[in-house]
């Protein structure tokens, strides 16, 4: 497997792409980005997600970024988006997280912050790239970057969260939550159960050693959670929650060991934010336009709830740094992506499945409801998602050819692979960058309809791909 460039950084397997000199090589490189318009020597936050090829690789980067001039801020085994609130919270120049994030225990990388706390866009990344193909330069005896390990900001960021005007802690201490944590015995490891029990939660710990020895396989979807569904339902607990190994995705267990719903997880949030922000312009008597960010793949539930309160809600091609930004443009108050990640910029702006937590807890007390009873008073849709080969066709073939079969049904939407929304569903292609494949998103009111859509375009698209290979 070669070395995974892209606009979400770097991420390659231990000692066959992603070798020491790899991590130098963009250690170095993303030094100079940083030293770029200043005379004096920039700071990079640097954090790991608790990996066990972690610690090796974060000595490697932060020696190189000391080469470089560069003064290194060290916290430790942290989430991603610790480093990015440290980042724009302390003023630094820059960050690099540690983590391949859901890719398997072999796999390690590095992530790009930038001084605003969000990670590199496209140009920026094009810009690091450029630097990382150039021979390095490093800075003499008696200029080497200082270091200091900083062990404090998982307290800031706790702090942070329990500090939004949103969050009543009395409220959720009242409901005497039990909770079962699943932390892959990562990064959320510490973090979790710190901040559970600091709002009066009974935490049942599960996998949250932070040895980096994953106990499951990484991504936190249904079928690699039985463990904590099955414990939920022993444990006779409120809810479970389950993290990814750097902690920017958020994924809940109801209280009858189901699912809630990774695309629930971002419409509670939008929901309940939607519905302090309404209360808080009415008590002002100021009335002013809410704005929500989304990525094409993500629910419409989330436009429903945008309606409801009078909100618009913009979308953007998926990635983090894409909603973000808009966010940022737009003045947005929440946002974020279908697969558990909630972006709250009065926190900081990126996914963080701790503002996740904090709003879904607050939320839950309030409500006085089960999970699975505010599960159920949000609008109801169903995500069903496959990929097919695409064999040596053009993806804008398939495009053009899809296109005239479905454009008098639906609005094409092109900014990212190809959506197409209709009345009561809507159907996601986009192509991916590592495989001859083509992913297939689509969402319906019922789970019959959007198997249906996707089992209907992957059928359209082998007849389509089938047609064009040359005969023998």
């Amino acid at each position: 497997m070669p070395l995974m460039v892209s606009i979400s950084g770097i991420r390659g397997i231990i000692g066959e792409s992603l070798t020491p000199e790899v991590a130098v090589r963009y250690s170095s490189a993303f030094g100079e980005y940083c030293r770029k318009g200043t005379s004096t020597a920039p700071t990079v936050v640097v954090g790991r997600d608790g990996r066990v090829t972690g610690k090796f690789v974060t000595d490697l980067i932060i020696s190189t970024l000391r080469a470089k001039g560069v003064n290194v801020r060290d916290l430790g085994i942290c989430p991603t988006p610790t480093v990015q609130l440290a980042v724009e919270r302390s003023g630094a120049s820059g960050g690099i997280a540690v983590t391949a994030s859901h890719n398997p225990i072999q796999w390690n990388g590095m992530k790009f912050i930038a001084s605003t706390g969000m990670f590199l866009d496209g140009d920026e990344n094009r810009e690091l790239w450029s630097l990382a193909e150039a021979a390095p330069s490093y800075a003499s005896w008696d200029r080497q970057g200082t270091y200091v390990a900083d062990d404090s900001w998982i307290g800031k960021h706790i702090d942070a969260v329990l500090s939004l005007p949103y969050i009543n802690m009395k409220t959720i201490q009242a409901r005497k939550l039990k909770v079962v944590v699943d932390c892959i015995n990562a990064a959320g490891g510490v973090i979790v159960p710190q901040m559970l029990r600091r709002l009066g939660i009974e935490v049942v710990e599960m996998n949250c050693d932070v040895s980096g020895i994953f106990s499951r396989t990484p991504e936190p979807i249904p079928e690699n959670l039985t463990a904590l569904t099955e414990r939920v339902r022993k444990e006779g607990a409120d809810l479970g929650i389950a993290v990814d190994p750097d902690v920017d995705r958020l994924v809940l267990v109801t209280e009858h060991g189901e699912p809630y719903g990774e695309e629930y997880t971002i419409s509670s949030a939008v929901k309940f934010v939607l519905e302090k922000e309404t209360a808080v312009q009415a008590q002002k008597g100021h009335r002013q336009q809410m704005i929500v960010v989304v990525n094409l793949s993500t629910t419409r539930a989330v436009n429903d709830i945008a309606s409801e309160y009078g909100a618009t809600c913009l979308r953007t091609p998926v990635g983090e740094i894409n909603v973000a930004k808009r966010m940022k443009l737009a003045g947005a108050v929440i946002g974020g992506e279908g697969s558990g990640g909630v972006i709250l910029p009065a926190v900081h702006l990126g996914r963080d499945a701790i503002v996740g937590i904090g709003l879904l807890l607050q939320m839950l007390a309030e409500s006085g409801k089960t999970l699975s009873g505010l599960r159920m008073s949000l609008p109801l849709y169903y995500i069903t998602k496959a990929k097919i080969e695409t064999g040596k066709s053009s993806v804008e073939e398939i495009f053009k050819a899809v296109e005239a079969s479905y454009a008098k049904d639906g609005t094409i939407n092109m900014d990212d692979g190809m959506k197409i929304d209709f009345p009561n569903s809507w159907v996601h292609l986009r192509k991916s960058n590592t495989e001859p494949i083509m992913r297939i998103i689509a969402e319906a009111r019922s789970n019959v309809d959007a198997k249906h859509l996707v089992e209907r375009l992957k059928k359209d698209i082998t007849s389509y791909t089938m047609w064009r290979m040359p005969s023998s």
